[in-house]
């Protein structure tokens, strides 16, 4: 019975696994940022940025090594003690410590410490920048997939409508009210709808795949996304005007804070270059002792006799340095003059992009508008083609023409309410609502 038991949950288990999860919109953009590969390997950069921080620290703290060395030499040799000559095998070890440490360097440490704090922030940034475009990338190809799926619904439904209209034209053919070749068209239409179903359920396929690389899932045969039904979403963000919208994002915008803070870092390059113009002060320590074996003192003895320390400071003044420290400073502020201009063309692009979104959303919701006029127009001309169809007023091909000029319909009208969708989404994320309120 326990074997039995065991079976059973073993297979409930395996059944539970393989079934298909349905993925939000959220969930699928929170995967995506925990987990997609560009966004790793940026977060990467992050930890280097760390690392650099750690490394500026460290320039203030005073250096410490240890050091041995042993020799072993045969022949004449002074005994360390005694300065007399004698003629054998010696063996000497002179272990030593050091120490130094920069007492004032131009404040150069100082600027590389806020240059890596500056580069930490600035590398966030660039991180958080590539997140915005994986959530957007990963809206437009989950927006794709319900576009996909919606005309495959409809498609179907066609098809269905279809089948009732053959049944229909097959009893008027056998009554001998319309003629055979009504039905073929008929069955050509149907056979049409068939083939566009096969390939609308092939594009829902695809498209579900590209949304799961995207989201570095392997298991696309159970990954799906959660119809969530999206209607037309608020459009008031409409009644704003571009300029302010762009205000707004420059504001809060990742790629315009890095562009922003690559300034600064530009500027603390240069203030490290100017430090080299100033003359370096540092302190040493160094404490070493020796042994001989041939000296007849104790290893111990030898230790505290010989040993010695020696200390100080040393300053260095530059003085000509083949224009090195002169022409560092002229990239520098070259550098400067280079960040600022990036920002300037940042903003512009930022500008650029606003309006152009604004635009692409009036021009999808006219294109929406207009799908919708024309469905509306199809579809009372098709029922006008139906009518005239069944009472034998119409011909099949006319009714298949009708029929597919319909579904064109259709299809345009799926395919601009997403388009319009996702387009008002990129402008409300240019104004600040997070993916997450999708």
């Amino acid at each position: 019975m326990k074997l039995i038991l065991l079976v059973v949950t073993l297979l409930c288990s395996v059944f539970l696994s393989a079934q298909t999860q349905y993925w939000t919109l959220e969930e699928c953009v929170r995967y995506a940022e925990e987990n997609n590969l560009t966004i790793q390997q940026a977060e990467l950069d992050l930890e280097n940025a760390k690392i650099d921080k750690s490394d500026a620290i460290g320039n203030f703290i005073p250096t410490i090594n240890g050091q041995v060395s042993a020799t072993s030499s045969t022949g004449a040799n002074i005994d360390p003690l005694t300065n007399s000559l004698i003629n054998q095998t010696v063996f000497s070890m002179s272990p030593s410590i050091s120490s130094s440490v920069t007492l004032f360097d131009g404040l150069r440490n100082f600027h590389r410490l806020n240059r890596a704090n500056l580069s930490a922030v600035a590398t966030q940034y660039q991180v958080e920048d590539i997140k915005d475009d994986i959530r957007l990338a990963v809206a437009n190809a989950y927006l794709q997939i319900l576009s996909n799926r919606e005309t495959l619904n409809v498609l179907k439904a066609q098809y269905k409508a279809t089948q009732q209209d053959l049944e229909r034209t097959r009893e008027l053919v056998d009554n001998g009210v319309l003629p055979r070749g009504d039905l073929l068209e008929i069955e050509a239409t149907a056979a049409n709808q068939e083939q566009q179903i096969v390939n609308a359920e092939n594009s829902v396929i695809i498209s579900r795949i590209g949304l799961a690389q995207l989201l570095q899932i392997t298991d696309y045969e159970n990954f799906d996304v959660v119809d969530e039904g999206y209607v037309i979403p608020d459009d008031s963000v409409l009644e704003v005007a571009p300029k302010e919208i762009y205000e707004k994002a420059v504001s809060f915008r990742n790629d315009i804070k890095a562009s922003e803070m690559n300034v600064e870092l530009a500027e603390k390059d240069l203030d490290i270059a100017k430090g080299a113009r100033y003359p370096s002060l540092g302190a040493f320590f160094n404490y070493n002792t020796r042994y001989s074996d041939g000296n007849t003192a104790s290893f111990t003895d030898q230790l505290w006799f010989f040993d010695g320390f020696s200390y100080g400071v040393q300053l260095n003044i530059p003085i000509l340095n083949n224009f090195s420290v002169k022409n560092n400073i002229k990239r520098s502020k070259i550098g400067v003059n280079r960040a600022e201009l990036q920002l300037q063309q940042d903003k512009l692009n930022l500008e650029t992009d606003v309006n152009q979104a604004f635009a692409d959303v009036k021009g999808a919701f006219k294109s929406y508008e207009a799908a919708g006029k024309a469905i509306e127009a199809r579809r009372l001309a098709f029922d006008y083609a139906k009518e005239r169809y069944n009472v034998g007023l119409m011909n099949g091909f006319d009714f298949s023409q009708a029929q597919a000029r319909l579904d064109d319909a259709e299809a345009t009208l799926i395919q601009t309410k997403y388009n319009y969708i996702f387009r008002l989404k990129v402008l409300q994320f240019y104004y600040g609502i997070p993916l997450e309120q999708w």
